[in-house]
């Protein structure tokens, strides 16, 4: 049990050091990918890409299908 509280200390302080030493630029947002910018509206007199055609609707089943009870 003492091992887990070891542990638990020295993560702790490492963490401590590690935004401590780090300051201001550590991310704490999440999963960001990499995005720094932000998606704008296109420029003026350029025309914005097409959108992708629908797929068609599947077609879905007219009835629920019937559940005979178990037999006895």
């Amino acid at each position: 049990m003492w091992k887990i509280f070891v542990g638990f200390v020295v993560f702790a302080a490492a963490m401590m050091f590690l935004l401590m030493k780090a300051g201001d630029k550590v991310d704490l947002q999440g999963e960001s990918h990499g995005q720094t910018q932000v998606e704008t509206a296109p420029a003026q007199g350029t025309k914005a890409p097409e959108p992708a055609p629908a797929a068609p609707a599947a077609s879905a089943p007219t009835e629920a299908p019937k559940i005979e009870p178990a037999p006895k």
